[in-house]
């Protein structure tokens, strides 16, 4: 029965990888994978054998509709990423929707993604929080971070690295010096680093020592900023 599979691999560590995702990855019948040459190094190490297809940003319209038709032939198909899940900031969107819309089944397995351990090592409020991926380079940029400052839900961003200290100024900016902020870096490999502390502080840490890595960026809402506020007022006049 046809079927398109989104798997996750792993976001550092191997040891991340799922024994569902291994059996998956050596049942179906194609792989659809960003990288080939990254995901070739991943299935050796697991002894998948399955065959692969290239599937990235800069081809997938033109190759959704052929992957279609092969799923309606009765393939079994599953897409993979570089890293953590596919659809996440990574290709996979336009091929699960053309999917929903011609009623092909799609299950996706669970497994490594880098915002959700990014936001639990945070500290910060995680009952309700808002994932913004990576924000404009330039056209829409300062309009998204007007409209972010005065989001009341806890965010979550990727940056990459020669970005990173450009976009915490830019949170200082427009945020304020005292925002909570934390960043994760190279999360689950062996120098996994989680700084912590407010725009200012962690801008400072950045500007000294060089960010590397896969990064994610989680920033406190402004309802936090102001409790955290409200309370510190209120600690002041019980002191007085």
């Amino acid at each position: 029965m046809s079927k398109l599979y989104i798997v996750p691999t792993p976001i550092g560590n191997l040891e991340d990888m799922t024994f569902r995702a291994i059996r998956v990855l050596k049942e179906v019948d194609l792989i659809l994978a960003e990288d080939t040459r990254t995901s070739g190094k991943l299935l050796k190490h697991f002894e998948i054998g399955t065959h692969m297809h290239s599937h990235h940003m800069h081809n997938e319209h033109k190759t959704t509709e052929n992957l279609i038709a092969r799923l309606k032939a009765g393939e079994t198909i599953a897409l993979i990423s570089d890293a953590g899940t596919p659809a996440i900031s990574d290709p996979g969107f336009l091929l699960t929707r053309a999917c929903v819309e011609n009623k092909i089944e799609v299950e996706c397995l669970p497994g490594a993604t880098a915002f959700v351990p990014a936001l639990v090592n945070s500290g910060l409020p995680n009952d309700k929080f808002v994932f913004e991926g990576f924000l404009p380079d330039k056209k829409g940029r300062q309009t998204r971070f007007l409209a972010l400052a005065e989001e009341t839900r806890t965010m979550i961003l990727y940056v990459s690295p020669h970005k990173l200290v450009k976009t915490l100024a830019e949170f200082v900016q427009y945020f304020g010096e005292d925002r909570q902020i934390c960043v994760s870096r190279e999360l689950s490999k062996l120098h996994e680093e989680n700084v912590r502390g407010t725009a200012k502080e962690v801008l400072a840490h950045f500007e000294k020592t060089a960010p590397r890595g896969e990064i994610v960026v989680v920033v406190a809402g402004k309802t936090i900023e102001k409790e955290a506020k409200k309370s510190k007022y209120s600690k002041d006049e019980e002191d007085n």
